[in-house]
């Protein structure tokens, strides 16, 4: 070979590197761009109204407002359950819950939930090159029955599609009340093990019934065992003191976590999606006293703004870090509100001219609207434009839409693509969705709401809140009496009928119906 041949072979093979190169790093780009980080905010038992951006209450909550006025605010948004661990277990799962029998409020001792073989939003994510994370409260179960505190808890988050986990078990109102990491309770001391039951108390330990004098917060209803921090819990809990958390700090805790796990995945090549579970506004409700009476509401509006102030901390966070622009930001709630929920703490007496249902009927474990229909909103900078939308939506929904998004084609019979409904892009959401209320189902089907019968007391009078109970079929035009108020199940029976059928295919023959019971 000559000496110009040489060279000219060796320009092309310069020239096709160099276009391997750009071509190479144009895709990198399309691939940043098409797989965003992804971030659910997902809060606990906040109302349709407790929202400032849905018009309805007296908060002004600044920071979930950017969210809402800045990306697409849906009217017609819904959690799949009246209460938590159902669901929790939908939004990370793309099913119904109702399919799963045991998917009810659990304990702090209960199984892990969500079979480890069960397909998950975050396993998909992983197997799109996407880093995992929970950090908050989960309540979706771990291990496999009789836990063992003091060895590594699994199965659990991370066996179920997360890499990194960090979270309370169950509830703030629940034993153990203690921070558990990747299986492993935070800050245990082994010569101080933790023992816990759910049934019957441990010798000398003090609990709301006997030790009274102890209490820094008044229980109302259940809520009377274990006192842990001045507060009565559920449950019983022995030892374990270098490893209990501090109520007040909660919020910053969790908030140090989610920035740390940013600030290290930020400089990580992977795309990230973090499960971000706030504990407020559940009881107990225990603001930092940065807040106390921070909301002229007592506690509980205290605690919705110190959320406020932690999303405020978080949004800020991205922007520093550079990538609000990259991160796709889901925000919503568990399920809808509730003021007594077992503690005397003036949620009832301050709540002034705050409505945390809005105009909705019901709250927390009822049929009724406010149960289920929450704040609901998705927001990206830069990607989706402001609007706002009454597509009928539900975090169900969220696996398959988010997995189309990312190039998976895995999805679940109950979760719809509603990709581009998520991002502004369309108008149109699903078209049938049957809710779920401590085992109770309805259905919603375009503007219509049709309850069956079911026994019970109308109202849960321990929490004043309208539960949908009744002797007959209710149904309701939601775009005429969005506060439904009047049953046309008797007037109108064509589309009765119509709702029943349409239900009876989708339910099929429901299991056995449980009635509420707070403990």
């Amino acid at each position: 070979m000559n000496f110009k041949r040489r060279n000219r072979y060796l320009a092309i093979g310069l020239i096709f590197l160099i276009f391997l190169a750009c071509e190479n790093k144009e895709t990198q780009q399309e691939n940043s761009v098409q797989k965003p980080n992804i971030v659910f905010i997902y809060l606990d038992d906040l109302g349709y109204g407790d929202v400032s951006a849905y018009e309805s209450g007296a908060l002004q909550t600044l920071n979930m407002d950017r969210l809402a006025n800045g990306g697409i605010k849906f009217t017609n948004g819904y959690a799949s359950s009246a209460t938590c661990t159902p669901s929790r277990y939908a939004i990370l799962t793309g099913t119904y819950p109702w399919r799963n029998q045991d998917a009810k409020i659990l304990p702090g001792t209960a199984p892990l939930l969500i079979d480890t073989a069960q397909l998950t939003l975050p396993k998909i994510l992983k197997s799109q090159g996407y880093h995992t994370a929970v950090i908050g409260k989960w309540h979706l179960g771990l291990g496999r029955g009789n836990v063992n505190w003091n060895q590594e808890i699994k199965p659990g988050p991370n066996e179920v599609g997360f890499d990194f986990s960090h979270i309370m078990a169950a509830t703030q109102d629940r034993v153990p009340t203690v921070y558990i990491e990747n299986g492993k309770v935070v800050n245990l001391d082994s010569n101080d093990p933790i023992q816990v039951n759910y049934d019957q108390n441990f010798e000398d330990e003090p609990t709301a019934l006997t030790h009274p004098d102890l209490l820094t917060m008044k229980w109302h209803h259940g809520h009377n065992n274990s006192i842990i921090n001045g507060v009565p819990r559920i449950g019983f809990m022995k030892g374990g003191k270098a490893a209990k958390w501090s109520d007040v700090d909660m919020a910053d805790h969790f908030l140090n976590q989610v920035k740390a796990y940013i600030k290290e995945k930020n400089q990580a090549s992977s795309p990230f999606f973090l499960y971000y579970g706030l504990q407020q506004p559940h009881v107990p409700r225990t603001p930092h006293p940065r807040f106390e009476g921070k909301s002229g509401m007592g506690p509980r509006g205290d605690v919705i703004l110190e959320a406020d102030w932690v999303i405020g901390e978080f949004i800020k966070t991205l922007e520093e870090e550079g990538i609000l622009e990259n991160t796709l930001i889901v925000f919503s709630s568990d399920n809808g509100p509730v003021l007594n929920d077992g503690y005397y703490d003036e949620a009832v007496e301050k709540l002034g001219d705050h409505t945390p249902a809005g105009p909705l009927r019901g709250g927390k474990y009822s049929l009724f609207e406010a149960g289920t229909r929450v704040p609901f909103v998705t927001y990206w900078k830069g990607t989706i434009q402001p609007g706002v939308s009454d597509a009928l939506v539900t975090q169900i929904d969220l696996l398959a839409s988010i997995a189309a998004l990312v190039g998976s084609e895995q999805k679940t019979i109950d979760s719809q693509n509603l990709l581009d409904t998520f991002l502004g892009k369309s108008k149109v959401g699903r078209d049938t969705f049957v809710l779920e209320a401590t085992t109770k189902t309805a259905l919603r089907k375009g503007d219509w709401i049709m309850i069956p019968p079911y026994p019970g007391p109308a109202v849960q009078n321990q929490v004043n809140i309208d539960l949908g109970n009744s002797s007959g079929y209710q149904l309701y035009n939601l775009k005429e009496d969005l506060g439904q108020r009047n049953n046309l199940a008797y007037t109108n029976p064509d589309k009765l009928e119509d709702m029943i059928q349409t239900y009876q295919a989708i339910r099929g023959s429901a299991g056995q119906v449980e009635q509420l019971e707070l403990k």
